[in-house]
């Protein structure tokens, strides 16, 4: 398979008169074409920066952000905006940020398909078809702002997807939704994989909807920590060497403790080693 998404050793220091602030610290990802990967962490952990980044929002201060083939880094301005423009869609967390509130939901479907280079009937099929895998398929000629807040966020989501991304960026896409809307969003995101190539990366403190996707990627400290595949939880090593150890274990392995580290013939073992054990050695 073909990687969509190659960021290396990524760093994103966002400097004030006052302070600087490191929200990557060196974070490594790998998303192959076609794939649904959810990033997860607290606030603060760096995921929406490293989601910004894959959206050329955002420029790495360190590193290398390649997306769909383009180093996102070194691509000038206009030619990085054509590429969003035409290879992205973008959804920001607040529908109010990814629509028109004073036009109907069809016009922002228009709008989100200038740049197409399809007939105009494919792109009022397409427009169709998104409303009706959201659920709102008798919703085209109503004005955004009298829609409810989930019905927004379903809108909204067909407005990102409107235009044929082969990347489809999602920040909370079911934070305003009930449990059935958000299971209809999970579903949806599938589907556009499966009909049309497109992969999906998605920011999320929904834990089902990570759990719905191919791979879940848990971020702490501004660097990728844990991946789950499959029910599966495994720590990702770093290009330094570095272990990030899921949360449950920080009661055995509290940071700044020490660890044994022992390597056996078919696996490696790591004991964390008591006080009174690390005053005598």
């Amino acid at each position: 398979m073909t990687a969509a998404v190659n960021v290396q050793q990524a760093v994103c220091i966002h400097r004030t008169s006052a302070s600087e602030v490191v929200a990557l610290r060196g974070a490594d990802l790998t998303v192959e074409e076609g794939e649904l990967v959810a990033l997860v962490g607290p606030s603060g952990s760096g995921k929406s920066t490293l989601m910004a980044m894959l959206g050329g929002l955002l420029r790495p201060s360190a590193g290398r952000v390649e997306v769909l083939g383009q180093d996102l880094g070194r691509l000038p301005e206009r030619q990085l905006l054509s590429f969003r423009n035409r290879d992205v869609g973008m959804l920001m967390q607040g529908p109010e940020r990814n629509l028109l509130p004073y036009a109907t939901v069809r016009a922002n479907l228009d709008l989100a398909q200038l740049g197409s280079r399809a007939s105009r009937r494919i792109r009022r099929d397409r427009a169709d078809e998104l409303l009706d895998a959201v659920g709102l398929a008798e919703a085209g000629g109503k004005t955004v702002r009298t829609l409810s807040g989930g019905e927004q966020q379903r809108v909204a989501l067909a407005v990102a997807m409107a235009g044929g991304p082969r990347l489809l960026l999602a920040d909370e896409p079911t934070s305003q939704l009930d449990h059935s809307n958000g299971v209809r969003i999970a579903e949806l995101l599938r589907q556009t994989r499966d009909r049309w190539g497109t992969t999906v990366v998605v920011v999320t403190h929904d834990t089902e909807l990570g759990d719905s996707m191919d791979r879940s990627l848990a971020m702490r400290d501004g660097r990728i920590g844990t991946e789950g595949r499959g029910g599966e939880r495994l720590a990702v090593i770093g290009r330094d060497g570095t272990l990030q150890l899921p949360p449950d274990l920080l009661d055995r392995f509290p940071p700044g403790g020490r660890a044994r580290v022992v390597r056996r013939a078919d696996h490696i073992e790591l004991h964390p080693v008591p006080l009174e054990d690390e005053g005598s050695s």
